[in-house]
């Protein structure tokens, strides 16, 4: 049963092992403010170090994911003013990627600027048929944050990386499955739901085996020798974990197994 636990501009609920977070600025298609940046960051810390949450589910209200930076909120301005609002948007991005546990977006209408870049920081992105997402940092003469760097050449590949920050254009449905912004694509009005499924799957995995996966994709090293020992001392600690022994019997038994991230 899901249970409201926050009322502000993010939505919190949760629903089993999963924490869905809501934007809430409905008005302003989800554009983030500086209020905004700090209280997703606070939500997503809580979350990575509550043991009764697995996995994070971020989505928007109103039908949009979000619309980018609240432009109404932004004016020219010394660096000693703009450091501290751009350091408060890393900070939700370093959340959720320092954070163990996976993070989905669930993604209608807009994601426009650093609403696509947040929904691309995510573990696994999934989309309504008709969301649309565009790199639309140079509209406004900036060049991009939360992580786009990184997230968009890894999902995309550096040229269309590159192409769609020089020249931003609207990206949606099938095309962005293809290119990689979406890993998955429902109908339009049911990414939450889409979103929610694979959710509560990740939430019945084994937590210590998923962090590792996480943390593999996300920093791990370039050499692939390298790779190979990572891998080694990731299967030398899980096979000495509860879960993987839960996991060893259930198959055995013929049963689903019951990981406790122990």
């Amino acid at each position: 049963m899901s249970q409201e636990i926050a009322e502000d501009c993010v939505l919190v609920r949760d629903r089993g092992a999963v924490r869905v977070f809501t934007l809430n600025r409905p008005r302003r298609r989800n554009a983030i403010d500086m209020a905004l940046r700090v209280v997703l960051a606070e939500r997503i810390e809580e979350a990575m170090a509550d043991a009764a949450v697995r996995v994070i589910v971020l989505t928007g209200a109103g039908g949009t994911f979000c619309s980018g930076g609240d432009i109404s909120t932004m004016r020219r301005q010394p660096p000693e003013l703009t450091r501290p609002r751009a350091e408060a948007a890393q900070r939700i991005v370093r959340a959720m990627w320092s954070g163990p546990k996976p993070v989905l977006a669930a993604v209608e209408g807009f994601a426009f600027g650093a609403g696509a870049a947040l929904a691309l920081a995510c573990d696994q992105v999934v989309a309504a048929s008709d969301a649309t997402f565009s790199a639309t940092f140079t509209r406004v003469g900036l060049a991009g944050d939360l992580g786009v760097f990184w997230s968009l050449s890894r999902r995309a590949g550096a040229a269309a990386a590159r192409r769609m920050l020089m020249l931003p254009r609207e990206v949606r449905g099938e095309e962005a499955l293809a290119m990689g912004l979406a890993d998955v694509l429902t109908e339009p009005g049911a990414a939450l739901d889409g979103a929610l499924a694979d959710a509560e799957r990740l939430a019945a995995g084994p937590p210590l085996a998923l962090a590792a996966i996480k943390r593999m994709l996300l920093d791990g090293p370039s050499d692939p020798y390298e790779v190979l020992a990572r891998e080694v001392d990731n299967q030398v600690k899980l096979f000495d974990t509860d879960d993987f022994a839960e996991g060893v019997a259930a198959f055995h038994e013929r049963r689903p197994p019951v990981f406790l991230g122990s």
